[in-house]
């Protein structure tokens, strides 16, 4: 008999566990998948080709209906859990139903954060979090005209902005911080992304405070806190998320920022696991699809049987910024005791820079090429020394295969 497996979040963390389940378990366990959003999951990464218009929500599908039920997957989506009751040992829905389980996967994700400014309650604030904010996005944008500001310089900003000014909007991106993507990128690489952002339509602000989103009964613009107001039809907060533990903490189940995974990937309950952007394994709680995915596979091994372990992840960016490939893992910023490797290219907008300590590969930051980037990953996981290929290294893995 297949015990009941409960996954509550129906996102990218609980569509790759349920494919490596089926890879390894298939008939073990009866799965079932419940998430709050009316749509199969999808794939948020790109959510700012939806906005753009290059894409339709259907195309950021992660798998077709058909998938999920030729794996016997049950899906039940639209409905939101309201409650775990871990005594009686089942989920409760927003509509009342009671589901079992034997096993309960959180899989919930998390919230953008919302500033603490005022106006923040106005019409035309919106986040960039999932498809309904891109619909409402895309209503707005209809609209001949408009003028979006967008707060945040972090990736989902940057997605954001660059998706609305595909979309015809004119579009400033304004950013606390003295670049863009600080915690991903050094000076340098940053200096590059500013450049192939600001040629796609988008202007930027950069070390620019937001003081208040200003209006009566709808936005009219953003006030800075340097004195200038920024005329806007649309805000858009896109300053990172916080974990959705909401469920977890309701339910009695330990929480910090997130909630709290031994390497098993189980909660304080030993029949309850958390994955993804919910979860804190270690202290951290990772904000990237790359660690939610590999512990999707350490659980899919564990609830297949095998004594499978997480022990946290090597930090790596892998991306495309406005269509702009950018890669960045490990330290990048670099700091005592450490040299770096520099390659770069203005004309062709290539930029490469390795951080290397003790002779050993520290970090790496890749702009405009990122073809070498999972070979630097490697390189920095498997704590490869490089002496051997240090006068190589920067031209990547070729080059290196080449003079070896």
């Amino acid at each position: 008999m297949s015990e009941p497996l409960l996954v509550i979040g129906n996102g990218m963390a609980a569509a790759k566990l349920c494919e490596e389940l089926s890879a390894r378990a298939l008939g073990r366990h009866a799965v079932a998948v419940i998430g709050a959003e009316p749509h199969l999951a999808y794939n948020r990464v790109l959510l700012s080709e939806v906005l753009a218009g290059h894409m339709s929500a259907a195309e950021a599908e992660m798998k077709p209906a058909s998938w999920w039920r030729d794996r016997g997957v049950t899906l039940q989506y639209g409905t939101p859990v309201a409650a775990i009751d871990r005594e009686q040992r089942v989920a409760v829905l927003a509509d009342g139903r009671r589901l079992p389980y034997a096993k309960l996967v959180l899989a919930t994700g998390s919230h953008p954060i919302r500033l603490p400014l005022p106006g923040m309650e106005l019409p035309g604030v919106h986040t960039f979090r999932d498809l309904k904010d891109v619909r409402a996005l895309l209503d707005a944008a209809a609209v001949k005209g408009t003028r979006a500001v967008v707060i945040g310089g972090g990736l989902l900003g940057l997605e954001a902005a660059v998706g609305l000014a595909g979309a015809g909007v004119e579009t400033r991106l304004v950013h606390l911080m003295d670049r863009l993507m600080e915690r991903q990128l050094d000076v340098a690489a940053a200096g590059f992304l500013k450049r192939a952002v600001e040629a796609k339509g988008v202007e930027v602000l950069l070390e620019a405070a937001s003081a208040a989103i200003v209006g009566d009964s709808r936005v009219t613009g953003l006030a800075l806190k340097d004195g200038r107001t920024l005329p806007a039809d649309l805000v858009v907060v896109a300053c990172g998320v916080i974990p959705n533990a909401d469920l977890a903490r309701a339910a009695g189940l330990e929480v910090k920022r997130g909630a709290v995974v031994d390497d098993t990937l189980a909660t304080s309950d030993p029949d309850i696991f958390a994955i993804g952007e919910c979860a804190e394994h270690r202290g951290l709680a990772y904000g990237l699809v790359a660690p939610a995915y590999e512990q999707a596979r350490v659980l899919a091994r564990r609830l297949a049987g095998e004594d499978a372990r997480y022990e946290g992840s090597v930090v790596a960016t892998n991306l495309k910024v406005s269509g702009v490939p950018v890669f960045s893992a490990g330290d990048v910023t670099g700091g005592p005791g450490t040299e770096d490797i520099v390659l770069t290219d203005r004309r062709l907008g290539l930029y490469r820079r390795l951080i290397v300590k003790d002779g050993l590969l520290a970090g790496a930051v890749l702009f405009g090429d990122t073809a070498d980037g999972l070979f630097y990953l490697d390189l920095i996981t498997q704590r490869t020394p490089i002496a051997a290929m240090r006068a190589e290294l920067a031209f990547g893995r070729d080059a290196v295969a080449a003079a070896a």
